[in-house]
């Protein structure tokens, strides 16, 4: 029920009209009177009520004055209006505060329960209007973020605005978009991701940035447009605050692009500029940060060096060479990095150097490293690509590593074998070995035997030598040294014997042997 206050300074009309109208017939209920204006603007400030019932000639504050001080501080209360005079004055100076209902004195219940039952209506009436209007902001709130992407992906794509058109937004927007220098950014989220996952990107931006003035969602990116500023330092800060907030939370890596600032005129320019610059993560990587300052211009200088020398590469994996391998992989990925060419022509390349490999492959192993031929084509940075060559490689080379060693290890196991049979001759030697017992170059025989065994060869056929020697000194005892120098090998020459000995058991031959007859 309205809450109404009856104001009158004449108590028998005061009390006549507070018990003859039947309040809650009206829908309203009588909360208080008072005796003038005064009185009453002090109930009406302490407790304002819905409707005042007020005679117009009263000391103190009359009607009127009490009318135009409660609108100007409580516009929501209504008032009727009660006058013993046919005044038109009185009724002028009252409708111009919206007061409607002036009743002449005496009135009857009847009317004032009609002026009551008006009021209400009215207040009815207005509470659906301010409820409808509520519901229209609400509504419109809701839509206004939909509306503004709406109007940002067709700006950049297709459809041309006009400064009418803009100056529409503007005032729909509550933005200022034609005065102002602007930034784009293009935010990728890597990897598989959700839909909300853009949504949650969007929401982290307009909370840590600054200036955001519309955003969208253009090709499964997210695209911002804010207000240029000059501390570009903050600015590129706010841009990690970012990509660091997501990748706390959803622990995937937001590549982002950033245009030059420009007019907004100029929008569909700087959303080509973010493409161009988001292309470029090919050469950067994914989850960098990327401006113009990134797409340096291609140097031709270093061309010379990219061509790829195939017979070089294959021989340094058929070596079984990973160290070697892998520096040249750096190099010529590194060269790659700094020129930037177009995409397609570093693909290319990279594809031949792929193909260089296959036909060195082992033939048990070619299939497998053909059929990998899709998977390095869906790289989608320089840096996937190299790790993807890199692997390869390594992995070649340790197969040819792997083959290596046991030929070399074969090869070795032979020629042990042959010091073993012919230790005794002098005339035994590399040269001899790898000519006219195994028919193989004396310097690569002497490379795999020292890398294998950890001596080199004449060393081993030496000590092996003098381990047979010592051995015949503890199984017989008493020997000539110039004997022993003529049966192992040393062609009788016990000097050159004897310092082999020495340094191999640390003692001359002749003490070695005096250790044993006193044993």
């Amino acid at each position: 029920m309205y809450k109404v206050l009856l104001v009158d300074d004449e108590r028998m009309i005061l009390e006549g009209i507070s018990q003859v109208v039947d309040w809650g017939k009206a829908g309203t209920r009588l909360v208080g009177t008072a005796r003038n204006g005064i009185e009453a603007y002090d109930q009406i400030q302490a407790s304002p009520p819905d409707f005042v019932i007020s005679d117009i000639s009263m000391p103190g504050l009359d009607g009127i004055g009490l009318v135009a001080k409660t609108t100007e501080h409580f516009p929501d209360v209504r008032f009727i209006l009660l006058s013993g005079y046919k005044d038109f004055d009185y009724a002028c100076r009252a409708m111009q505060y919206g007061v409607k209902h002036y009743l002449l004195k005496p009135c009857n219940e009847r009317q004032i329960h009609d002026a009551l039952t008006e009021l209400g209506q009215e207040r009815e009436e207005q509470e659906e209007r301010k409820q409808f209007v509520n519901r229209m902001k609400l509504d419109f709130q809701r839509m206004l973020p939909h509306v503004k992407e709406h109007f940002l992906k067709e700006f950049i794509s297709y459809k041309t605005y006009g400064s009418r058109d803009i100056a529409f937004y503007e005032r729909l927007f509550g933005l200022e978009l034609q005065d102002k220098q602007v930034r784009m950014l293009l935010l990728r989220v890597e990897e598989s991701h959700e839909p909300e996952h853009l949504f949650a990107l969007q929401n982290i931006a307009g909370d840590l940035m600054d200036h955001v003035l519309l955003s969208t969602t253009m090709q499964g990116q997210l695209l911002i447009v804010l207000e240029s500023e000059d501390d570009t330092s903050r600015f590129m800060k706010q841009i990690e605050a970012v990509r660091t907030t997501f990748h706390r939370f959803y622990k995937l890596e937001v590549t982002v692009a950033v245009s030059e600032s420009d007019s907004m005129q100029h929008s569909r320019g700087m959303y080509r500029e973010t493409l161009h610059c988001m292309n470029h993560r090919f050469y950067t990587g994914e989850g960098s940060l990327i401006t113009k300052e990134d797409l340096a211009a291609e140097d031709t200088r270093e061309m010379a060096d990219l061509e790829l020398d195939e017979e070089k590469f294959g021989l340094l994996i058929k070596a079984g060479n990973r160290e070697e391998v892998a520096q040249e992989v750096d190099r010529l990925f590194g060269i790659l990095s700094r020129m930037k060419l177009e995409i397609s022509v570093t693909r290319s390349y990279v594809l031949q150097l792929y193909a260089a490999m296959i036909r060195i492959c082992p033939e048990e192993e070619r299939a497998a490293f053909t059929s990998r031929m899709v998977v390095l084509a869906e790289q989608k940075t320089l840096a996937c690509l190299k790790s993807f060559v890199q692997e390869a490689a390594e992995r070649m080379t340790a197969i040819y590593y792997k083959s290596n060693v046991y030929r070399q290890s074969s090869t070795v196991d032979k020629m042990i074998t042959i010091i073993e049979q012919n230790y005794r001759k002098s005339d035994l030697s590399l040269n001899g070995v790898a000519g006219q017992m195994l028919y193989m170059n004396s310097d690569y025989l002497g490379k795999i035997f020292k890398k294998v065994t950890g001596e080199n060869f004449s060393h081993y056929v030496n000590r092996y030598r003098i381990e047979r020697a010592a051995e015949h000194i503890r199984e017989t005892g008493d020997v000539k040294v110039f004997e022993l120098a003529e049966w192992f090998g040393f062609g009788g020459n016990a000097q050159y014997f004897s310092q082999v000995f020495k340094k191999w058991a640390g003692m001359t031959p002749s003490e070695y042997i005096k250790s044993y007859e006193r044993g």
